[in-house]
């Protein structure tokens, strides 16, 4: 399967009781038309702090091949038919980080579908967003992949992508990305809540996660590190 350079990050805040509608409208009428034109749907999942909220990632070749499947599918019979629907249960959709991956982590190479191989639903998906000074990114994302990432591994976190931001211009400016600002994003995927305390236990009593690598990494992000806890739905590829 080809390697996709381009991620977004969409985080969709609902109206009350808008979740479990969109999911299954997302399901049945959006994934395939999506797929067809070359986008890959990475992950769909529940916010667990938050009911009213959907959060899903999407990926491309690059930035062109991004701008043309998007213009095609949001002026597709299936959008026209069933984009109405979808857009009723939400109150914002424009909380949307586009991204690209950083080297040393092929993103979700765990999760990429295999042929005849039948997916795994489960887990708790741990995203993890640092904001950071605009043109820092790249210094950090050397820091992160050198000295956070090995213990996060060894504490027993599976880091399937470290993200920092793609700062091309939007293609398709009908669809809104958070524009002027550097981050870097890294997901986590664990078993289940007591996979993940365990793991949260034995980072706390790393003495270099907890007096050097910690510490400067959030001396270098403008607010705390936004940590959200995520759930699969039953379609997504980015599991356990």
């Amino acid at each position: 399967m080809e390697p996709h350079t381009v991620f977004e990050l969409r985080r969709y805040r609902l109206r009350p009781g808008g979740r479990e509608p969109l999911i299954r409208l997302f399901d049945s009428e959006f994934v395939e038309p999506q797929e067809a034109l070359g986008v890959r749907i990475v992950g769909e999942f529940r916010d667990l702090e938050d009911p009213d909220a959907f959060v899903w990632v999407r990926s491309f070749a690059d930035m062109e091949a991004r701008t043309e499947a998007l213009k095609s599918f949001y002026t597709s019979a299936i959008w026209k038919e069933h984009g109405p629907a979808a857009n009723d249960t939400m109150l914002n959709s424009d909380n949307v980080l586009l991204l690209k991956p950083v080297r040393g982590v092929q993103p979700f190479s765990h999760n990429l579908p295999r042929k005849g191989e039948e997916l795994n639903t489960g887990g708790l998906i741990v995203v993890n967003i640092c904001s950071l000074a605009l043109r820092t990114e790249d210094e950090f994302a050397k820091f992160f992949i050198q000295n956070a990432l090995p213990i996060l591994q060894d504490t027993g976190a599976r880091v399937d992508a470290v993200f920092i931001t793609e700062s091309s211009v939007n293609g398709f400016p009908r669809l809104p990305v958070r524009e002027g600002e550097a981050v870097l994003v890294w997901f986590e995927c664990h078993e289940d809540g007591d996979s993940f305390s365990h793991h949260r236990e034995r980072l706390g009593r790393n003495p270099k996660w907890t007096d050097d690598v910690c510490p400067r990494m959030d001396g270098q992000c403008w607010r705390s590190i936004e940590v959200a806890r995520l759930t699969p739905t039953s379609r997504s590829l980015c599991t356990w």
